[in-house]
């Protein structure tokens, strides 16, 4: 998982220094962008599902299981969205055009433009890693897979799915920008739904001593989430949850703050 992350921020800052090199954004310099770009994109992409399958034969070894490794197909690894790259690739700069029509100054377009430009680089990266993770359980015999957090910072969204186990067909990112890996589990070991009671209570139990409420669905604490298409998705992905405090348990910080601010729970009363 760690050399799957290693992959996605080289590709993701790649993508970032080109975007910000461009003197501007014309038709013309957006075509040089995106041929640059998606090459490097869908050699990472391979490069995940490649590193993917070696993670899912070592699980299946040390469950015994003998299985065939399950060849990368790149079509769907690379593919998978149904819309030919350059039309995804040229999206950012749709995004950029969009604010320049509604008169915000070119940086700041630009910025908006980057930001769509490296969520669908993050999405398209993980997805490699989803699709072929998927596809190499499959192979291997594993019913269930259970949610493997990254690094100490998490999104509450993560950490409440990290406390359950899905059944395979489930296996898919959490949200747009999602991180997160997976570890394959047998029927025959079955753990059941729920894997950390006590740490799904925690979370809730932090989220409740800081707003004066949580929502056991894991969707709603009344920030109107949406994503880059403007659908709602959970608001939990906005609370940012670190493990660091081995007293405390969870602490909770707004995505958009180092810590929680008085004025973002204020404003949720």
């Amino acid at each position: 998982m760690q050399r799957s992350t290693e992959i996605r921020k080289r590709v993701r800052a790649f993508a970032a220094a080109l975007w910000g090199a461009s003197a501007s954004l014309r038709d013309a310099d957006v075509d040089r962008l995106v041929a640059r770009i998606i090459p490097v994109v869908q050699g990472g992409q391979l490069q995940v599902a490649n590193i993917t399958n070696a993670y899912i034969q070592r699980l299946a070894e040390l469950e015994g299981v003998t299985a065939t490794a399950t060849a990368v197909n790149r079509d769907q690894v690379v593919g998978y969205r149904g819309v030919p790259a350059a039309d995804v690739y040229r999206r950012p700069a749709v995004a950029t055009y969009a604010a320049l029509a509604a008169g915000k100054p070119f940086e700041k377009a630009r910025a908006e433009g980057l930001h769509r430009l490296e969520s669908i680089v993050t999405t398209d990266i993980q997805q490699a890693r989803t699709r072929q993770a998927r596809a190499g359980y499959e192979q291997t015999g594993f019913d269930y897979t259970l949610r493997v957090l990254s690094g100490a910072e998490n999104c509450a969204l993560c950490v409440i799915a990290s406390t359950q186990r899905y059944h395979l067909s489930d296996l898919q990112p959490m949200h747009p920008g999602c991180d997160c890996g997976e570890r394959g589990v047998k029927a025959g070991r079955d753990p059941g739904q729920v894997i950390d009671a006590d740490l799904l209570e925690l979370t809730h139990t932090q989220i409740e001593s800081k707003l004066g409420y949580t929502d056991r669905n894991a969707r709603d604490l009344l920030r109107g989430k949406t994503d880059s298409r403007g659908r709602p998705i959970s608001d939990f992905t906005e609370l940012i949850v670190t493990r660091e405090h081995g007293e405390l348990g969870p602490t909770l910080t707004w995505r958009s703050d180092q810590f929680t601010a008085e004025a973002d729970i204020d404003a949720l009363h």
